[in-house]
């Protein structure tokens, strides 16, 4: 399998959940390390290339079901 192909701004699924229990993040870096956002509580990781390599299941569409419309 090779690496999967992310932009800024995608969102992804990863192999195990965040301690508040979602495992969706939307990536907001990339590089050698890539920055991701949990989209359930907002936090931010960063996480090594290869480890994120390791750990990312799929690509997931559009929003990944967030409310980017409600004002915040």
């Amino acid at each position: 399998m090779g690496i999967l192909p992310v932009k800024v701004g995608d969102y992804v699924a990863l192999r195990k959940p965040h301690a508040c229990g979602a495992n969706h993040w939307q990536v907001v870096r990339l590089g050698a390390d890539v920055g991701l956002v949990c989209t359930h509580c907002g936090r931010r990781v960063l996480l090594p290339r290869d480890e994120f390599d390791r750990r990312v299941r799929r690509r997931l569409p559009g929003e990944a079901g967030q409310d980017e419309t409600s004002g915040g």
